[in-house]
């Protein structure tokens, strides 16, 4: 994750959403807890209400904790194909936002996930592999590089 002093994050998911016409655009950033690390959703674009603000997840639950966790992306082309309706509770992003196609990503500052970005659609199989992986390259240069980590499929 480049200096947070030098990138409007705002604006920068405001435009990658309009760039790949995603419904919803969101960074999930680390907040210190006592002792533990908890990720908050702290920018969004084409969110539906405030219900994300008071998402809060520790590492391994959730998108953003997933990705958080293990430092790999995610992508589910179809959320009802990759998750069971049961698991939903486990991933309130996705309900609260009504996503059914989503692509997150770490962002890194050093060798540490320091938040986590996050791409959604509000209808199944609209994020392919290939804008997925587009959208990927050219984060890049804002956001840093992503490593070259392979993909936790959902």
């Amino acid at each position: 994750m480049n200096d947070e002093s030098n990138v409007d994050y705002q604006q920068e998911i405001d435009t990658l959403r309009n760039r790949f016409g995603f419904d919803f655009v969101s960074i999930a950033l680390v907040q210190p807890a006592e002792d533990q690390f908890v990720l908050t959703w702290q920018y969004v674009s084409g969110n539906l209400n405030k219900r994300y603000k008071r998402i809060v997840l520790y590492s391994g639950k959730g998108v953003a904790g997933i990705v958080f966790k293990t430092g790999k992306p995610i992508f589910m082309e179809d959320v009802n194909m990759g998750l069971d309706s049961k698991d939903l509770f486990n991933y309130p992003i996705i309900i609260a936002e009504q996503l059914q196609s989503l692509g997150a990503v770490p962002l890194w500052k050093g060798n540490r996930v320091m938040g986590v970005l996050l791409v959604g659609f509000r209808h199944g199989n609209q994020l392919t592999e290939d804008i997925f992986e587009e959208f990927q390259s050219e984060i890049e240069p804002v956001f840093g590089s992503l490593d070259t980590k392979e993909m936790v499929d959902q």
